[in-house]
């Protein structure tokens, strides 16, 4: 599976230059593989963004800008969708990919079914002292009815 990164290499606009810097560097830094593909100098992949963004993402005027971002035909989001992902640590699920083994998610996953897993051990345990008093409560009671 490939990320691919629509950007325009030749944007006027410092804000969309630092949008794709940022999502560029994050996945070099996570050493997740991607290609960039210009919007720019290249009509077909300026076409193909474009159809490709669904249309409850367009913005109003329908010309989604760049960074978008694709795992091969699947559309993942535009750089705030990119950016609340990168807050909550899940860019690999935002992008479809599996986090490799010692990845914040996948340890944050981790942590949570051990949790999971203590509290059920915990449960049990405490079912089993309560079925334990409750046996202990009926074996006094028919003690004390033998005795009567």
């Amino acid at each position: 599976m490939v990320i691919k990164v629509f950007l325009a290499s030749s944007s006027g606009s410092t804000a969309i230059k630092k949008k794709q810097q940022d999502v560029v560097g994050f996945l070099e830094a996570l050493k997740i593989d991607y290609a960039q593909l210009d919007i720019a100098s290249n009509e077909d992949n300026r076409k193909w963004m474009r159809e490709n963004v669904p249309g409850e993402k367009k913005p109003t005027n329908g010309i989604p800008l760049p960074p978008q971002i694709f795992n091969e035909e699947m559309y993942c989001g535009d750089y705030d969708t990119f950016f609340e992902a990168k807050e909550d640590n899940s860019v690999y699920e935002f992008l479809g990919l599996t986090p490799p083994p010692g990845s914040k998610r996948k340890v944050a996953e981790e942590e949570v079914q051990e949790e999971e897993e203590e509290d059920r051990v915990e449960d049990n345990h405490l079912v089993s002292e309560e079925e334990e008093e409750l046996r202990e409560l009926e074996e006094e009671e028919e003690q004390a009815s033998e005795e009567d």
